[in-house]
């Protein structure tokens, strides 16, 4: 059994998921802490925590669900912000639609 494949099923108990929820929460209160010191470390820690508490948590994945509804400008900033796939996925079908648009106007 390789690292991944025992991190994911370490993560499948509840005790532990429960952790790295309150672990991310915990970075998310610290970044403005660390964001006083010289560099971007509060950005990288609140990012982290943002990460840790969106992957192990399903209310929390609802709340930013809500958010990026509400705010799609800044919901993309953050999916950018956090590497995500399917906002990647997304970002180029909207530049191909933008495109095609563009190509129908001309």
């Amino acid at each position: 059994m390789n690292i991944r494949e025992r991190w994911q099923s370490l993560s499948e108990i509840p005790a532990v998921r429960t952790t790295l929820f309150v672990l991310g929460v915990l970075l998310m209160l610290a970044s403005p802490a660390v964001g006083v010191l010289p560099g971007p470390g509060g950005v990288i820690v609140f990012a982290g925590g943002l990460a840790l508490t969106l992957k192990y948590s399903e209310w929390a994945k609802r709340q930013y669900v809500r958010f990026k509804r509400k705010h799609p400008n800044k919901g993309r900033w953050a999916d950018w912000g956090l590497r995500r796939r399917s906002a990647r996925q997304r970002e180029e079908m909207r530049k191909r639609q933008q495109e095609q648009i563009k190509a129908g106007d001309d």
